[in-house]
């Protein structure tokens, strides 16, 4: 079963790959967040192909996509949804926004106010919308894919930490090398006549399987003996949360599965610590560590399991 399992996310992996160019384990770990029920934000600067991979899973995995440019004048409304009045039969009706569709992406996030960016994390923590006293289910396959532009902070605001922690992973594409470039500038690839390898009830079933992974209590303590060596820290003002710490779990066992294997790794783990731990991880101010190689230390210390 976990082979078959390999078999199918290589397929999903190479439906992708015709259309971005170089960014294999970017792939990679972008489906793993997805089948451990999680969203990922990009970090990067604009034209590296985050719009083309978003829009090339959603056509392999046959899921609606929609893009929402996140902007200051944006309400949450906007993407939400809202109450519209009906002249025909003189009532209020809910139209539906941009987030009841299951693949969005929240184009540079961070240029939308607070109380915008706040109308995500009942959806992207809860998987459904409240208004007006009345809840409103979204897909079960809901997956957020953000952006935010590194190097450009003019008339942005920085996401919270409540914000960045509904956030699986922090990734970051870069540019592609020199002959991936070379290949992208000759028309070699972005091939978006991709086939759909899953369907949402399949992919459902992927998210299930992940569940039945298997971590030997090794591996958890190993995860715990992370989490704890970033609390206590002389350079992190705050370290990382149980919540933190079951993300990154889920993040492991979503890593070992699409790796066609039934239980975790410490190799999984160390993987995965970055995308899913640096993000969440404030800095003493004036510490010259950045959040990334304070982890990197972190892992030289902390002996792995047997």
């Amino acid at each position: 079963m976990a082979e078959d399992i390999r078999d199918v996310i290589t397929h999903v992996t190479e439906q992708v790959r015709r259309a971005v160019v170089g960014h294999d384990q970017v792939v990679r770990l972008t489906l793993t967040a997805m089948l451990a029920g999680g969203h990922v934000l990009f970090e990067d600067v604009p034209g590296v192909g985050k719009t083309t991979l978003v829009e090339a899973l959603a056509k392999t995995l046959d899921l609606n996509f929609r893009r929402i440019q996140f902007t200051p004048d944006l309400l949450p409304s906007d993407i939400l949804g809202g109450a519209i009045f009906n002249q025909k039969t003189a009532q209020f009706e809910f139209r539906k926004g941009p987030l009841f569709t299951p693949i969005v992406l929240a184009d540079e996030i961070n240029r939308a106010t607070p109380r915008t960016q706040a109308a995500l994390l009942e959806a992207m923590g809860e998987r459904r919308i409240t208004l007006d006293g009345t809840t409103f289910d979204l897909d079960p396959n809901f997956f957020v894919l953000a952006t935010q532009n590194a190097s450009e902070f003019a008339g942005t605001y920085p996401l919270p930490e409540a914000q960045l922690d509904r956030f699986l992973m922090r990734l970051h594409l870069g540019y592609p090398d020199q002959a991936a470039e070379l290949a992208l500038l000759m028309g070699e690839h972005r091939d978006l006549a991709i086939d759909t390898v899953l369907n949402g009830q399949q992919l459902q079933a992927l998210k299930q399987q992940v569940k039945a992974v298997k971590a030997d209590p090794k591996v958890a303590e190993y995860v715990l003996n992370l989490v704890q060596a970033t609390r206590d820290a002389a350079s992190v003002r705050l370290g990382i949360s149980p919540r933190g710490g079951l993300a990154l779990m889920a993040a492991a066992k979503a890593y070992a599965l699409i790796d066609g294997r039934q239980f975790v790794t410490p190799e999984d783990v160390q993987t995965l610590v970055t995308p899913v731990f640096a993000h969440r991880l404030l800095m003493m101010p004036g510490s010259e560590l950045t959040a990334t190689a304070q982890l990197e230390m972190i892992l030289q210390q902390i002996t792995l399991p047997d």
